[in-house]
């Protein structure tokens, strides 16, 4: 390590103080409200739709042996909720990594980068063989962060949406509603 090098010195006291560690029910709370902090409908809208504290819970109930914290003086800063994908008559499992979500307040302090370390070396201890991750296209900063952990062969995935608060038919329900309602 160099010496002279501030940041250098910054990341690896703030690692040490940084505690990666399985998700317990305790956490399910600050995980979901760092969630909603991050997952915004004004920066992603198609995030914003599944994350609910249902999503959570599920990933907490079904697959907490790959849901993972880090915290900072007593304070979730960051989460990874991923699952293990096995398909029949495959000798294949794969590891999904769902969320991944590091408070912007604690930003440049390696958190994601422990966070996947955690998932990883989890996912290989339950004898995963590849891991799969997906982000939206314009989260640079997502796709640069997992092609410096080692990911590859980028595939593109078109994802469309409707909504239907434009469409005709769904203006005219809510006419029928408002007029059922004035009618009650």
């Amino acid at each position: 390590m160099r010496q002279n090098d501030s940041s250098e010195l910054q990341h690896v006291s703030t690692s040490e103080e940084i505690e990666i560690r399985p998700m317990t029910i305790d956490d399910l709370a600050p995980v979901f409200h760092l969630g909603e902090r991050l997952f915004t409908p004004d920066r992603w809208p198609a995030l914003y739709r599944t994350w609910d504290e249902y999503e959570v819970v599920a990933f907490f109930e079904g697959d907490s042996d790959t849901c993972f914290v880090a915290e900072h003086e007593g304070k979730v800063v960051g989460f990874a909720l991923g699952n293990v994908i096995e398909k029949r008559r495959s000798a294949w499992k794969y590891g999904y990594i769902v969320w991944l979500g590091v408070d912007p307040e604690m930003g440049r302090h390696g958190i994601g980068s422990m966070l996947f370390d955690a998932m990883r070396d989890e996912f290989i201890e339950l004898g995963v063989r590849m891991i799969l991750v997906d982000t939206d296209a314009n989260n640079t900063h997502a796709i640069q962060f997992f092609k410096k952990t080692g990911f590859d062969h980028e595939n593109k995935h078109v994802y469309l949406s409707m909504n239907l608060t434009h469409c005709a038919a769904y203006q005219n329900y809510r006419k029928r509603l408002r007029e059922d309602e004035e009618e009650s």
